[in-house]
This record gives C-alpha cells, structure tokens and sequence, in this order.
C-alpha cells in the first residue's frame, strides 16, 4: 500500500460514468484508460452516486477482504437512515414491500449477518453436493447437444438460447428444486431482471417472489434431497435461523445469478474459443487443460465486470487517495484482470496461463467473503459444457466474423459481458 500522503477528493469535470458509450461499448479499453490514468479514479455509478473507482489489480484483490469496505450503507456509522440504493429501487420501479427482496441477499450483507446466512447456507451448499452434480450436468448437456441440430435456421443454430441458457437453468433449478415443469417461468424471470426495465419487472418479479413462497409451501410437504428442502429442514435448527424471506431472497439471487453468469461464461467463452483456433486446437488435444483453460477464460472473458457497490466505514487510504467515509467505491474487475502488472501480455488469450490445479488468481469470481457462492458450480457447468460441445461439433464454427459479431450481438449492459445471441454453424 503507498504510504504517502493521501491526496484530497477532487471534482472532475469529465468523470466516468458506469453508463458512458466508452465503459459500456468497449469495457476493456475504457477501463483499461482507467487503470492506466490512476489506481483509484472518482467516476459516477449507474443512478450518478459519486463513486470511486478502483482499478488496479493488487488494490482490487486487497479491497476484497478489507473489512472496513461495507455491502450495506447501514454499517457505515452516520448512514443508518441514508440508503443510496433506494434510489435504483426507485429508478426501477420496485414496490416498497418487495425491496427487501433484492437489498437483503447475501450479496447486499455484512457481518454477523452475513455470516449468519453464509453459514447458513453452506451447510447445504457443500462441494460434495456440486461434484455429485456432474452426472446430471453431462446428462442435461447430452441431451441439448442431441436436440441441437433440429434448432437450426438456414443451417445456423443459437446456442445461448439453445445450449447455454436451458443448461444452466437446468442445473440450477435442479440443485434448488424447482420442479421442471415450471424452469422456463424461471429463465424468463432471470430475463427480464437482467434488462433492468421497469416495464419488464412490474410484473416479472412480484411473480416470482409469490411463486418462491409458494414452492417453500409445498416442499415443506414433501421434503426431498435438494437444497431448498435442506434450507427447510435448517429451520428447525435454533442456533442458526433462517426465516422463509431470507430462504426466497437466497434462492431467488442463486437461480437468478446462477443462470445467467454461467450461461454468459459459457457463450462468452465459446465465442472466444472460435475466434482462436490456435487456442481452441490446443484444448482439444490437451482436455485434461479444461479447468485451467476455464480459469483464464474468467479472466479473459468473464460475464461480470465490475463488483456492486461498496462502501467505506471509515476514512480510508487506498494506493494514496483518501477514501472519506461513507463514500461509495466500485471494484473494477475488468481493468485488474487485465493489469500488466499482474498479467505479461493481458491482452492475449493463453490457456496455458494457468496451470490445472493451481489456485486462481483472477478476480472473475470475487474473493473474500463475498467469493461466488457458487463458482464450484459455475466452473464445472463451464468444464463439461466446453469438453462435450467442441468434442461432439469438431467443425463448429462462428455463422459471422467475430468482429461483427461483437458489433450486432454484445449486448451494452453496464458492468457485464453478455451476448444477446451467439449463431453458429455446427
């Protein structure tokens, strides 16, 4: 950490802001001139909060498990009545009855809290239960591989809409136990939340809540081996409560976040796979390289580019800026995976980068105590998704120039990397 004196917050006239064409459009490049212009640069958030912006890899990484940066402006001293998401719930349009829905997840808390609920949580949530998932990710993968060839339109096939959204929503409503009958209601739900549109969330989200206590209703019927009835059962333990509105506010971020990160991760890798071939042979003649070659597609091409937003519980120096308290700091993932000082060459694309077994060094999902909940899951839907595709296409190739794809299909969605379709021709 600098040890100079910190320098005094300064007003800028040409602040980033989140939404701007240069961070929206070109994310690498625009954060990337962040990086490049300072480790710690005062921008604008999504609704215009002032927000800091850090973006560097060692301050990224070490801001992850500083405790003195908060996820909820109440654990800031001073800010107990002062909440600045208030004002996206009300840019969005959501009720005042539902907010504890979307502000109250784990993503949104601090210890004990926090603590509570993780713990909570994984209990349920163990790596056993995710590696013995593998044999219904490859069955449900088999399976939309078979069917992918009937999708196809002049010989082209989707396949975030046909391989990488209803495997990911399979794998998850699985794991939580949502009936399959009623996964498409969820895919369509995880849609709409992901725009942002008020239109779309007016009645989207109310359904889903509704439709959520209404499934803890019936499974606590008829308890069966998935994580939501593991989450009932722990009702019954006094030493670590958890209420049916924080069972619904977990389970609907974990369905929600689930699907659509690993979807993305699966598109957004594919895609990058196609457009190098050099990259793509090596994978398919080394397989045993897949959990690595996942690792460096996170960082490569991860569908999250920036953290939410956190706050400062105290006056903070962070690489010789002074951070006053209570102001809000946003994590720049994007510019600290491709910081040169951490990476040689971070522009390119090496699946050889990170050996298979090695601890991770990206910071794509997190780290700390908000580390991903379920990036165990993410990689190996990604790991078995990647193996069988290029295993069962080897011609699969991109239906348009990799240049235009990323001009029609990238979609321009503030601190994400998403496709809104990815053709191909298998």
């Amino acid at each position: 950490m600098n040890t100079t004196a910190p320098a005094a917050p300064q007003d800028h006239d040409e602040e980033p802001h989140a939404m701007s064409e240069a961070l929206m459009t070109d994310p690498y490049g625009g954060y990337g001139r962040l990086r490049e212009q300072a480790p710690v640069v005062r921008g604008r958030y999504l609704d215009g909060t002032p927000t800091w912006f850090v973006t560097r890899y060692e301050d990224v990484r070490a801001l992850l498990l500083d405790r003195r940066l908060v996820n909820t402006p109440a654990s800031v001293p001073g800010m107990e009545d002062k909440d600045p998401r208030i004002k996206m719930m009300d840019m969005l349009a959501i009720p005042e009855e539902l907010r504890p829905y979307l502000m109250g997840s784990m993503l949104d808390t601090d210890p004990p809290e926090h603590t509570r609920l993780r713990r909570r949580v994984l209990r349920e949530f163990t790596a056993r239960r995710v590696l013995n998932l593998r044999s219904q990710v490859e069955s449900f993968t088999k399976r939309l591989l078979d069917a992918l060839p009937e999708h196809a339109e002049d010989g082209v096939v989707d396949l975030l809409a046909h391989y990488a959204y209803p495997l990911s929503i399979q794998v998850i409503c699985d794991l939580v136990g949502v009936p399959e009958s009623e996964r498409s209601m969820w895919q369509q739900w995880g849609d709409d939340l992901i725009t942002m549109r008020p239109e779309r969330l007016a009645t989207s989200f109310p359904a889903m809540i509704e439709h959520t206590h209404e499934l803890i209703v019936r499974r606590r019927g008829d308890l069966g081996d998935d994580l939501l009835s593991g989450l009932i059962r722990g009702q019954e333990d006094p030493e670590a409560r958890i209420s049916d509105e924080e069972i619904v506010t977990f389970v609907v971020t974990l369905v929600l976040a689930g699907h659509e990160t690993t979807a993305h991760t699966i598109t957004n890798g594919t895609a990058a796979l196609l457009a190098h071939p050099d990259q793509l042979a090596y994978l398919r003649s080394e397989p045993e390289a897949l959990p690595g070659a996942v690792h460096e597609l996170m960082r490569w091409c991860g569908p999250v580019h920036t953290s939410r937003l956190r706050y400062a519980s105290e006056d903070m120096e962070v690489a010789g800026t002074l951070i006053p308290r209570g102001d809000a700091v946003l994590l720049c993932f994007v510019s600290a995976n491709y910081d040169p000082r951490r990476y040689p060459d971070p522009d390119r694309l090496d699946l050889r980068r990170q050996q298979s077994g090695q601890a991770e060094s990206h910071v794509g999902f997190g780290h700390g105590i908000h580390y991903c909940l379920g990036a165990s899951l993410a990689r190996l839907e990604a790991e078995v998704a990647f193996g069988a595709l290029f295993e069962r296409f080897p011609g699969l190739r991109l239906a348009v120039d990799p240049q235009e794809l990323e001009r029609r299909e990238r979609l321009q969605l503030p601190g994400h990397w998403r496709l809104s379709r990815l053709p191909v021709r298998l």
